[in-house]
């Protein structure tokens, strides 16, 4: 039996007109929409190569043309979605609607939309594209060990637009959690998150976040004098085949409210030297039954929990090369900036690479606390707990990342003695700082060509069991070896402050729309 659909303003659109939940729509729940809203045209969307959402607009002329559409999908020339890597003799792909994404386009009201996924000739997913490999790796781990990944990401983003007025000016690095009438882009960030959340469903807040900048110097007109607030739109948990979706759905959308608004929404890892850098923890858990997989029936975490850890400290020098991929990312991963740069782990320290945050542990119903009045809370809500991976930023493909951070943790639970081992060694209880500076930990990589090479050395733990074809990894070590950064902060520090100061912006600024 169906759930009944409450109504809620910020419920997808789709689901209020058909009564039902998202994952159970069909076709015909599709035409009962496109009949109601007198919808115009199908759009299909899909992730490319480049880590951005593309689109393939469908005219609705006929219900025959529209069932067939959504029964067939149609076909795109993947050698140009994947430039470099898929061979122009071989290259039609189908792309085919799955109907639980489907949303009414806030940009375009004759649209209804859906994200696709990628069908070779055979029939079958195909096994290159980077949804297929998160796919692939979700499916893997959940087979071998009864358990599903679940993530979500924190997007941290800058929002540049022309000066307004100089009245209640951010305070350099204190835009964190700000308010009106300091933080001047409150509207524009409500409108990006009423978007988000009535086609994903799955936002947990957005706030100011730390970095402010009155006015950018560049060598670049688009941003060239702007001002800059940093936003963090942060989701809640979902499989992580649906995560890598909604990630870059939500970049889209946010670049779309932006430009509407006259304004740039970027998400490089950095915008300017001394200022908070954007990074994109992503926090995860393990799911079982329903139930959260990583803590004890008190609540604290469990050896599941250490063997997850235990396999992202073993993955997480090559992890970079899926979530560190400008040059501009290893000026953001430096010390004392609340980045990474050592493999390690900690409960709530922000410096360490891997933390383990706040989560409820033993304690619930914290309302009764401030409202006495109130009478004891009826609902049993579930473990919160979540463990957080600090390095990535906003350069990611997000998929690719996913499906890495996946594969990690699926050797963390195949391979429970060394994983163990790995997150007893790594954790840090006393003072983190005095332990970076005594070198015991190992460092993560300083830049995209080292990231490389160490994917390389360590590709068949990403090629094992065909998540990752050999190829994708030779493209990905390619791309990153062609950034020609590996003695990058070197050279930096020996210029001239000005010329120190003027190349940083050249390298972090030429990358303004990375993925």
């Amino acid at each position: 039996m169906a759930k009944k659909i409450e109504n809620f303003e910020l419920l997808n659109p789709i689901e209020k007109i058909v009564g039902k939940n998202r994952l159970e729509l069909t076709r015909e729940d599709i035409i009962k929409v496109i009949l109601a809203r007198n919808i115009e045209r199908v759009t299909f969307h899909y992730t490319a190569l480049d880590g951005k959402l593309k689109e393939l607009k469908l005219p609705v002329t006929n219900r025959k043309y529209v069932e067939l559409i959504l029964t067939e999908g149609e076909r795109v020339d993947g050698s140009s979605l994947f430039k470099g890597m898929v061979d122009t003799g071989k290259s039609d792909l189908y792309v085919v609607p799955q109907y639980n994404t489907a949303f009414l386009n806030p940009f375009d009201s004759g649209s209804i939309d859906f994200i696709c996924r990628f069908i070779n000739p055979e029939g079958n997913h195909a096994e290159f594209p980077p949804d297929s490999i998160s796919y692939k790796a979700s499916t893997l781990l959940k087979k071998r060990t009864g358990m599903e990944l679940w993530a979500l990401g924190e997007l941290e983003f800058y929002l540049l637009s022309e000066p307004q007025s100089n009245i209640f000016p951010m305070p350099k690095q204190a835009g964190y959690h700000g308010s009106s009438p300091y933080l001047k882009s409150g509207p524009i960030i409500n409108e990006m998150v009423r978007h988000i959340s009535q086609i994903t469903g799955n936002i947990k807040y957005a706030h100011g976040e730390v970095g402010c900048l009155n006015k950018i110097e560049s060598e670049f007109d688009e941003i060239k004098g702007k001002t800059g607030e940093q936003v963090e739109i942060e989701f809640l948990p979902t499989p992580i085949e649906d995560t890598g979706d909604i990630l870059v759905l939500a970049r889209w959308i946010i670049r779309n409210v932006a430009y509407r608004h006259n304004c740039v929404a970027t998400f490089i890892p950095k915008l300017e030297i001394g200022h908070a850098g954007s990074g994109m923890h992503v926090h995860m858990t393990l799911m079982k039954n329903g139930k959260n997989a990583i803590v004890d029936s008190k609540g604290l975490l469990n050896n599941t929990a250490r063997q997850l850890i235990g396999g992202l400290c073993n993955f997480a020098t090559s992890i970079n090369a899926f979530g560190n991929t400008v040059a501009s990312s290893y000026l953001r991963l430096v010390p004392n900036q609340e980045a990474p740069t050592k493999v390690c782990w900690s409960a709530m320290n922000r410096h360490a690479l891997i933390r383990v945050p706040l989560g409820w542990t033993g304690i619930s119903n914290l309302a009764k606390k401030v409202n006495p009045q109130q009478p004891e809370s009826e609902n049993n809500f579930d473990s919160r707990q979540t463990v957080e991976l600090r390095s990535p930023d906003g350069s990611c493909n997000s998929h690719l990342l996913l499906a890495g951070i996946a594969t990690a943790v699926k050797w963390g639970l195949d391979n429970p003695k060394e994983s163990m081992a790995l997150a007893n060694a790594s954790e840090v209880k006393t003072d983190i700082k005095k332990l970076f500076e005594s070198g015991k930990l190992p460092n993560l990589p300083g830049s995209c060509e080292e990231s490389a090479e160490i994917l390389l050395a360590n590709r068949k733990l990403f090629e094992k069991d065909g998540i990752f074809p050999d190829y994708v990894i030779d493209y990905i070590a390619n791309q990153l070896k062609g950034i020609g950064d590996k003695e990058m902060n070197k050279k930096l520090f020996s210029l001239s402050d000005d010329k120190r100061i003027e190349e940083s912006r050249r390298i972090m600024h030429r990358d303004i729309h990375k993925n």
